[in-house]
């Protein structure tokens, strides 16, 4: 995974804008505090369909990316299954930098 989304990660966690765990991102979404949504490819099918249908529905969008042990590690919390970015220019720069990720993943021909 590119260094440089989990550093991203780290520092919208330092500066209070990343929201972690279903409940807590859930409620986030539901008041509209949310930019972007990062699901880990591990989560279960259940939060997965559960939190791309509350984005979909909200035009909030989101991410299916990373495992979550690495993006737990990355923020110093562990086992987070649901990652919340508030702050627009946070989730607009680990967006692109997720989606570089994933066009260079596919040019490779995959992990």
């Amino acid at each position: 995974m590119d260094k440089r989304i989990l550093s991203f990660l780290g520092l919208a966690q330092r500066s209070g804008n990343l929201i972690t765990g279903e409940d807590t991102c859930e409620y986030h979404i539901k008041k509209g505090h949310i930019r972007l949504v990062i699901i880990p490819l591990d989560a279960s099918e259940n939060t997965k369909k559960k939190f791309k249908d509350m984005c979909d529905f909200r035009g909030i969008r989101y991410v299916i990316f990373g495992k979550r042990d690495e993006l737990s590690s990355a923020i110093g919390k562990s086992n987070r299954a649901v990652y919340a970015i508030k702050d627009a220019v946070f989730a607009s720069k680990i967006h692109s930098l997720i989606m570089e990720s994933m066009e260079d993943l596919n040019s490779l021909g995959g992990e």
